[in-house]
């Protein structure tokens, strides 16, 4: 490491990029890398698969712009619980909690997000290549906000972005997803979309875009919610679409339907290479930034910051709308092993009754088209501990009574087992059963010994390598 030093983080600052960023930094969870890269090249995104899940990595000397770029960030439950400020057990529940009681965002009339003018050339950033196989640079971390003229609705969501060269970028959104269907209306009244592509967001607002909303529900208040405090935004110069005021960098354009470009094979969650045909072109009207701005990029693919976004932010959803039908559900998890897409784990109170593990599976594949493994265990099981789920699975189910198959459901154009864009779902009861045994108590010290010994066990896994 050389001298490269963080950017600061203004007192005013908590819903930034860089004030989590430097909070992270201070419980030793970032590294530098000053070896020049190449954009073009693919070490850069080789360091970030190689050391996925992190510690979140900063190369400061990426190509010839000046502009440091930052991945890894959220790569595990407990960094996005951190970014969020609320214990691991209690992520999914704030989060859902937040959806139930948005906070809307407050307009500024400066922010530090302009404090730099650019040309609207996106070769003046500093962005990657990811993939052998993909044909493109990639933008990967950028939230997008978009507003319908007419409606009013407004929509904070994730695309890729791939350079195309200058002021052109191929956008690719699933034809479900709300900006798709806004930039359609648009198209329909002779219209572009107008779009910010936000890049450097603090966690609230990178899991809020994640989330599976109804169509004009805003998501930037939810992450108002999950902040305890508003976004600050300010109008874009093209086009007056509020983004965070305290980002690191804006890129103001325009989606027209009436263009495309052939993509090629691009990377999914589920980590192989999908082909999905041609997508629309943007067109770039401005490119705002900090003056000391830093490019985030999310490591695509399989990577567990990619993974995680979305399955945390699709895991709070499932909670919020099993909740309703079903009110023994507890905590929920859609985890790293199921691409954060694929395979959900529902926690089962106590109190919950006869039949309500078969509800809940059945409920959660009809919630989320891409979950089609559905775990249900007992709440003294976290559906985040991989190993303690499937310590469960093998104790407590019987798989001839506890295996529910149901054939032939939707599922999502990205599912990678999909057939005629249907699949087989299915669901594990890994629920403890009266029947099946007289005693289920588990042998372990007693809960008085685990809080006496909690500071000896902190200080070991604080880094401490002798505790007297």
């Amino acid at each position: 490491m050389t001298g490269f030093t963080l950017p600061p983080a203004l007192a005013e600052e908590r819903d930034s990029f860089r004030s989590f960023l430097a909070a992270s930094a201070s419980r030793g969870e970032v590294a530098t890398i000053d070896t020049p890269m190449d954009p073009a090249g693919f070490e850069l995104s080789a360091c970030l698969s190689a050391l996925d899940p992190g510690p979140a990595l900063v190369f400061p000397n990426v190509g010839t712009s000046g502009v440091p770029v930052v991945g890894n960030l959220l790569g595990s439950v407990d960094r996005i619980a951190f970014g969020l400020g609320v214990p691991r057990g209690e992520l999914t529940s704030h989060i859902a909690r937040a959806i139930a009681h948005p906070l809307p965002a407050v307009r500024v009339d400066s922010g530090a997000v302009q404090e730099v003018v650019l040309p609207p050339d996106l070769g003046l950033l500093p962005v990657p290549r990811f993939f052998e196989h993909e044909t493109g640079h990639y933008i990967t971390a950028g939230c997008i906000v978009a507003e319908d003229r007419v409606s009013g609705q407004r929509n904070l969501s994730y695309a890729r972005l791939k350079l195309l060269g200058g002021d052109r970028a191929l956008i690719g959104i699933a034809p479900n997803h709300h900006l798709a269907v806004m930039a359609r209306a648009a198209a329909a009244r002779g219209e572009r979309l107008p779009i910010a592509v936000t890049l450097g967001n603090h966690p609230a607002v990178l899991v809020a875009a994640a989330l599976y909303l109804r169509l004009g529900e805003d998501e930037m208040s939810v992450a108002g919610a999950l902040l305890g405090e508003p976004v600050r935004v300010l109008g874009c110069r093209t086009s007056g679409l509020p983004v965070p005021a305290n980002a690191e960098i804006v890129i103001e354009g325009e989606i027209d339907t009436t263009q495309t470009v052939e993509e090629g094979p691009v990377s999914e969650y589920h980590g192989m290479y999908e082909r999905y045909g041609a997508g629309y072109v943007v067109t770039i009207r401005a490119i705002t930034r900090r003056r000391d701005a830093m490019l985030q990029v999310v490591e695509p693919g399989f990577h567990q910051e990619h993974v995680l976004l979305g399955g945390v932010a699709i895991a709070a959803g499932l909670q919020a709308s099993l909740g309703a039908l079903i009110p023994a559900v507890g905590n929920v998890a859609v985890s790293s092993s199921g691409c954060g897409r694929l395979s959900a784990v529902v926690a089962l109170t106590g109190e919950h009754r006869p039949g309500d593990p078969a509800r809940t599976i059945v409920a959660a594949h009809s919630a989320v088209n891409l979950i089609k493994q559905v775990t249900v265990v007992d709440d003294d099981i976290d559906p985040w501990d991989e190993t303690a789920v499937q310590w469960a699975i093998a104790t407590r189910m019987r798989a001839e009574r506890d295996i529910v198959i149901v054939r032939g459901m939707r599922t999502d154009r990205s599912e990678p087992m999909k057939l005629g864009g249907t699949i087989a779902k299915y669901g594990f009861d890994a629920t403890r059963r009266a029947e099946d045994r007289e005693d289920w108590t588990r042998a372990l010290p007693p809960s008085a010994a685990y809080e006496r010994v909690a500071p000896i066990v902190d200080a070991v896994r604080a880094g401490a390598r002798r505790v007297g």
